[in-house]
């Protein structure tokens, strides 16, 4: 019986995430438990155990007698955000350079082979993945559980800025750099991976403005999923 309940957690709780980390509820908008659980399904306290779980892990907020909220898009937080997966990246990859073996990194350059420099059609969404792929590829490298699983929240609370952020890029560039980082990797070179790395995921305080600003104008101009206005 737990098992059961437990697998209708997860079940509501993947369904919320991907609505949160999509922006299906607006920013600041409060999230209506009964018709999320009559839309899922579901009772109330597996919909709390998963909104619960996803206020943990930064995705909603909670206000006391008022209930959750869907987060906002609050630029100096996704900076922050930035910030982290850089500092976690870089650490990783020094990891790499030294734990990494040669058949794993040539499995990393055959997957950018394979995907290509191009965008190929591709969508926004389906890029980013790629992008996301590469990145949890070389992080595996560096053997470290704790710091992939780091790595996993802060690129799903990122995920709507980086799909903005992928359409002005441009595949070419992000490939390069990423072929870059894994021939320093290949050459055990972690000063030069470090450096690439660096300048790959930094951003400026004003991009992510500017982001933001464009991802809010999408929000806006869908209809809202739930929520009380």
């Amino acid at each position: 019986m737990a098992d059961e309940t437990d697998s209708v957690v997860d079940r509501v709780y993947e369904a919320l995430k991907e609505m949160a980390v999509a922006y299906a509820f607006r920013p600041g908008e409060r999230i209506n438990e009964g018709r999320i659980a009559t839309r899922l399904g579901v009772s109330r306290t597996p919909l709390r155990e998963a909104l619960n779980r996803l206020k943990t892990e930064g995705f909603l907020r909670f206000e006391p007698g008022r209930g959750f909220f869907c987060r906002e898009l609050d630029p100096q937080e996704v900076f922050q955000l930035y910030e982290l997966r850089k500092a976690i990246e870089t650490a990783a990859v020094r990891l790499a350079v030294a734990r990494a073996d040669d058949r794993e990194i040539a499995a990393i350059v055959a997957f950018l082979d394979a995907t290509g420099p191009e965008s190929g059609g591709r969508t926004t969404a389906e890029l980013t993945d790629l992008d996301e792929t590469f990145h949890r590829r070389l992080m595996a490298l560096a053997r470290n559980d704790e710091m992939a699983r780091v790595l996993a929240n802060v690129d799903a609370r990122i995920r709507f800025v980086r799909w903005i952020d992928m359409g002005e890029s441009g595949r070419p560039t992000t490939q390069g750099e990423h072929r870059a980082v894994i021939e320093a990797v290949a050459a055990r070179d972690a000063e030069a991976a470090v450096a690439v790395l660096e300048r790959h995921i930094d951003r400026r305080l004003d991009r992510i403005t500017a982001a933001i600003r464009e991802g809010l104008a999408r929000i806006y101009l869908k209809p809202s999923l739930d929520g009380d206005r």
